[in-house]
């Protein structure tokens, strides 16, 4: 009886550390200029394995609660900030604990950037690249839940 409910304890604590190295979950990003948070992000699998995320809250001092993504160019054009796809289409990539293949989107400015997630410091973390060709910039998401 007692070594099925350490083999029970043990099962369960390694899948709650093994859901905590996705990008599953509630993250926070911050501004690259001032340094300060800026949005929660809720990443989820929509099924497949391919996540997909979205801006829940906004954070910043000048978000306005009604602002529209006007420089999207995409079926966002015109849609409300605040619950914005911005993540689509990531897949994890074969043996690795990396995500990929998918886009991410600035809605300050309309572009999509192919997109590349790495969790770091055991879940804790989130590495986000956004890239066009060689170009792009990475920002460390910090995990809520």
């Amino acid at each position: 009886m007692l070594k099925s409910v350490a083999a029970i304890i043990f099962v369960a604590s390694s899948v709650s550390a093994l859901a905590q190295t996705t990008p599953e979950g509630l993250w926070r990003n911050v501004d690259d200029k001032t340094g300060e948070a800026k949005a929660e992000i809720r990443i989820r699998d929509i099924g497949g394995g391919v996540l997909h995320g979205a801006l829940e809250k906004r954070l910043a001092k000048d978000a306005k609660p009604d602002e529209v993504c006007n420089e999207c160019s995409d079926d966002r054009k015109g849609k409300p900030i605040l619950g914005l796809e911005i993540i689509r289409g990531a897949k994890k990539a074969d043996g690795k604990d990396v995500w990929e293949g998918g886009k991410i989107l600035d809605p300050e400015n309309g572009r999509n950037y192919t997109l590349r997630m790495t969790p770091i410091e055991g879940g804790k973390k989130l590495e986000v690249r956004g890239s066009i060709g060689p170009f792009g910039r990475t920002q460390t998401w910090v995990r809520i839940q």
